[in-house]
């Protein structure tokens, strides 16, 4: 039974993708810090904490509204990561991850 949002699948993977996205973006040159590195890092934080917003407000409407606003800062991170791999920061197999990432989270 679901009693926290911490019980969400959808918010485990978030947690996990976060997490991750920290551990790629550490690679990045420090003249990004301010830039591709903050705003990523950010944006990652940012769905794992909607959903649990979401959750906590116990109403489905709001829930969906939260989980949407999350879904927007997956898509943040998609566009991010582009010119990241173009400039070579990150492998290019790198992106991948941030659009599995995307169809995981679709099925929930």
């Amino acid at each position: 039974m679901i009693q926290s949002y911490r019980d969400l699948d959808v918010w485990q993977r978030a947690m996990d993708f976060a997490v991750e996205l920290y551990s790629i973006t550490k690679a990045f040159p420090s003249s990004e810090v301010y830039g591709l590195t903050s705003q990523m890092r950010r944006a990652a934080v940012s769905i794992p904490s909607n959903i649990a917003e979401g959750r906590s407000r116990k109403s489905t409407p709001e829930f969906s509204k939260f989980l949407t606003i999350a879904y927007g800062s997956l898509a943040e991170i998609q566009t991010q990561i582009e010119p990241a791999a173009r400039l070579q920061y990150v492998d290019v197999k790198k992106p991948q991850v941030c659009w599995n990432a995307r169809t995981k989270w679709a099925a929930c």
